[in-house]
C-alpha cells in the first residue's frame, strides 16, 4: 500500500478501504485487552477462526482492544447484528459460529443478563453498563483491530491531523484547544490549551513531547486500555501537538515495563505510522518533521511525576525537582517540554474533527468532556466505562456498575488512587467533576474509582492507601520521607487496637503539613485519603482508638472469636487451634482472649458454623469459614 503524500492521498486511502469493506458483511469481534486475555481471550480468537474456516464462511475473526465489560470476559461481539456475549470459552466457538453466525439465531445462556430483570441481552447497548455511558475517547476501542492502523484511518483516523497540517496554523490549533476548554486528564487538571501556549512561547531551538503512561494507582488501566485498542488516536494527539508548538521533532511515549502488551500495540503502531509517512520527515507533504520513540519505565510509581519522569527519560534516576522552571520552560535535558498524559492526547483528534463548540457541549461548567474510569471493587460489573463530567456518584456505581455486589449497602466510592478521596453515602449525588471533588477533599486524579460497601474498614482502608504511597516515596524532602511514615505508624497502631487518644489531632496537623511543605505532587496529594476518611468516617476511627473495636469486624487484632450455645463439643476446633486457645471446661469449650491470635483455624474446622465473631455490638456474628480471606 503506497503510503500517503498528502492529506487528499489520504482522503483517496480511506475512501478505498471502505469501499473494498463488502456492505453487510459478518464479522466477529474478540477482545484480547489484557483483562480479556488473562481469560483465554486468544484462545477463544483461535478456535472461532477456525471454526469459521471450517464452515468455509465469508466472515472476518478481529482481534480489538477492550470492550468495556471487563467483569463479564472474554468479551464476543457479532457484527452488523451487534450480538454480544461474556464468559466466552473456546468450547462456545462452534456454538456462536453454527448457530449465531451463520443461522443468526440468539445463544441466550452467553449472553449478558439485565441487571434488574436477569433476562438475557442480546446487545451491548441494551445494558445500562453501556447505555449509561458518553464513549467519545472510547469510540474506537473495541471496535477495531488496534495492529492494523487500516482500521483507524478506515474510521477516520488522522483525518484531524490532515486537516492541521492543510488547513490551520499552530496558533489556530492552541485557540481551538483552549476554546474547548480541556484539562489534563492525569490527574492535576491543567488547562491544556494554557501549557500547549506555553510551550509554543517558550524559546528554544528544540522541544519536545511527552505522553506520559506510566499508570500505577492501584485499581487503575485506562492509560493501559487506550494504548491496548487504540494507539494511533494517542499518537495522532502527539504529531498535533509537535505541530502546535513548533520547532519540536522528537517525542516520546514514556510506559512502564509492566504493560506488556500496551508497549507490543504502541510499537506496532509507530512503526505502521512511519511506514505510512505519518511520522518522520515531511508528514503529509507539510515540511512536519516529527517522530516518536517509547521509554520504558521501571514500575517506580514516582516517575508518574513529570519532572521524575523526565530524569528517568535521560537515564538518570527518577527524582522529582523544584519548579519552577516549568516543564514547558525547562523540560527535557533544559528544552521546552510539552508533556500529557494518555487521555489528554486522545481527546485531541475529537476536538479537531468536531470542534471546541461541540467539545463544550459535553460536562460542566468547569469541567469539560468525559472521563475515562477504570471502575472496580464492590460493584456487579466493573471495567473501563467513560462519562460525561458532571454525572453523579450514584450513576456511575448503580447504573453502570449495576449496584453493590451481594445485595450490600454503599459505603463510599475512593476517587483518584492513593491521591484522592472518599465519597461517601451522603454525597452520592454529587457531580464528578474537578470542582466538586475537589470541594470534598477529593480529587479526580487519574480516573482509578473503587467502590466499597458495609464490609470495608474505612481506617484499614485509609492505611491501604498511605503505606503504598509511603513506599513509592522518593525519600527526596523530609515532609513526604518522614510525614508519610509518621503517619503510617499512627494508623498501624490504630488498626491494632494501640491508638491513643490525641492521634486524630496529629494525623490531621501532619497531613496538612505534609500537604503545605512536601516537593513534589505525590507528597501533596498522599495525606488525601487519611484527611478524607477522617472527614467522614470519624467515628470508625474512634471505635477503633477509644472502644477497642472495629465496627465492621475485618480489622483482626481487633476481633474476638466466641463458641456459641449450638456447639456439640466434638472438640475439633481445640485439636486445631495453633495457639491452643480454645480450652475445655465443665461447661463445655471455651477461647481464651489473650492466647487468640484470631487465626480462624477454629471456624474453618467446625462443622457446626458455631464460632462466632463478637464485634461488641449486641449478639455474636455468624462467621463461615467462607467468609474468612484466606479463603
Amino acid at each position: 500500500m503506497n503510503k500517503p503524500a498528502s492529506a487528499a492521498d489520504l482522503a483517496a486511502l480511506r475512501a478505498r478501504l471502505m469501499a473494498e469493506r463488502q456492505p453487510g458483511c459478518k464479522t466477529v469481534k474478540v477482545c484480547t485487552g489484557s483483562a480479556c486475555r488473562s481469560a483465554d481471550a486468544l484462545e477463544v480468537a483461535q478456535a472461532l477462526s477456525r471454526e469459521v474456516a471450517r464452515a468455509e464462511l465469508p466472515v472476518a475473526v478481529e482481534h480489538t482492544g477492550c470492550q468495556g465489560l471487563c467483569q463479564l470476559g472474554p468479551l464476543v461481539t457479532v457484527q452488523p447484528e451487534g450480538t454480544f456475549y461474556g464468559h466466552v470459552v473456546p468450547f462456545d466457538a462452534s456454538k456462536i459460529v453454527d448457530l449465531t453466525v451463520k443461522r443468526g439465531q440468539f445463544v441466550s445462556h452467553l449472553a449478558c443478563p439485565h441487571p434488574e430483570t436477569g433476562r438475557p441481552v442480546r446487545s451491548a447497548d441494551d445494558l445500562p453498563f453501556y447505555s449509561s455511558q458518553t464513549r467519545l475517547v472510547l469510540r474506537y476501542c473495541g471496535m477495531i483491530d488496534p495492529m492494523r492502523i487500516e482500521d483507524y484511518i478506515e474510521a477516520g483516523g488522522y483525518e484531524a491531523l490532515a486537516r492541521v497540517l492543510q488547513e490551520m496554523s499552530p496558533e489556530d490549533v492552541i485557540a481551538g484547544v483552549k476554546r474547548s476548554r480541556l484539562r489534563g486528564r492525569g490527574g492535576a487538571g491543567f488547562p491544556t490549551g494554557q501549557k500547549w501556549e506555553g510551550a509554543r512561547k517558550a524559546k528554544g531551538r528544540r522541544k519536545f513531547v511527552i505522553c506520559n503512561a506510566d499508570e500505577g494507582d492501584p485499581g487503575a488501566f485506562m492509560d493501559r486500555a487506550l494504548l491496548e485498542g487504540d494507539p494511533h488516536a494517542v499518537l495522532e494527539g502527539m504529531i498535533i501537538c509537535a505541530y502546535a508548538v513548533g520547532n519540536c521533532r522528537e517525542g516520546f511515549v514514556y510506559v512502564r515495563e509492566e504493560y506488556p502488551l500496551a508497549v507490543q500495540t504502541v510499537g506496532t503502531a509507530i512503526e505502521q505510522a512511519r511506514a505510512m509517512g505519518l511520522l518522520g520527515e515531511n508528514i503529509l507533504g507539510s515540511g512536519l518533521d516529527f517522530d516518536i520513540e517509547i521509554r520504558r519505565g521501571a514500575g517506580a510509581f514516582i516517575c508518574g511525576e513529570s519532572t521524575a519522569l523526565m530524569f528517568s527519560i535521560e537515564g538518570k534516576r527518577g527524582m522529582p525537582r523544584v519548579t519552577p522552571p516549568r516543564s514547558v520552560e525547562s523540560g527535557l535535558w533544559g528544552c521546552p517540554t510539552c508533556l500529557n498524559n494518555v487521555e489528554t492526547f486522545a481527546n485531541i483528534p475529537l476536538i479537531i474533527n468536531r470542534g471546541a463548540d461541540w467539545y463544550v457541549t459535553h460536562g460542566t461548567s468547569g469541567s469539560k468532556g468525559t472521563k475515562v474510569f477504570a471502575l472496580s471493587g464492590k460493584v456487579r460489573y466493573t471495567g473501563l466505562i467513560e462519562v460525561s463530567m458532571g454525572i453523579s456518584t450514584r450513576q456511575v456505581v448503580f447504573d453502570i456498575g449495576g449496584g453493590i455486589e451481594g445485595g450490600k449497602r454503599f459505603k463510599a466510592a475512593q476517587i483518584g488512587g492513593p491521591g484522592g478521596g472518599c465519597v461517601p453515602e451522603e454525597h452520592l449525588d454529587l457531580p464528578i467533576d474537578f470542582e466538586s471533588l475537589d470541594a470534598i477533599g477529593s480529587a479526580m486524579g487519574s480516573g482509578a474509582l473503587v467502590v466499597v460497601d458495609e464490609t470495608i474498614c474505612m481506617v484499614d482502608f485509609a492505611r491501604y492507601f498511605l503505606q503504598f504511597t509511603q513506599q513509592e516515596s522518593c525519600g527526596q524532602c523530609p515532609p513526604c520521607r518522614i510525614g508519610t511514615y509518621q503517619m503510617l505508624r499512627i494508623l498501624e497502631r490504630i488498626v491494632e487496637g494501640k491508638g491513643n487518644e490525641g492521634d486524630l489531632e496529629r494525623l490531621e496537623d501532619l497531613g496538612r503539613l505534609i500537604s503545605e511543605t512536601s516537593l513534589c505532587g505525590l507528597g501533596k496529594v498522599a495525606p488525601r485519603p487519611v484527611l478524607s476518611t477522617l472527614r467522614f468516617f470519624r467515628s470508625e476511627y474512634m471505635s477503633h482508638i477509644f472502644e477497642k473495636r472495629c465496627p465492621t469486624g475485618s480489622c483482626s487484632a481487633l476481633k474476638r472469636l466466641v463458641i456459641g450455645p449450638d456447639c456439640s463439643q466434638c472438640g475439633l476446633c481445640a485439636e486445631v487451634c495453633p495457639q491452643h486457645a480454645v480450652i475445655e471446661k465443665q461447661d463445655g469449650f471455651t477461647i481464651d482472649q489473650v492466647i487468640c491470635d484470631n487465626c480462624a483455624a477454629c471456624v474453618t474446622a467446625c462443622p457446626m458454623e458455631c464460632i462466632l465473631e463478637d464485634t461488641g455490638e449486641g449478639e455474636p456474628n455468624e462467621r463461615n469459614s467462607a467468609d474468612h480471606p484466606d479463603h
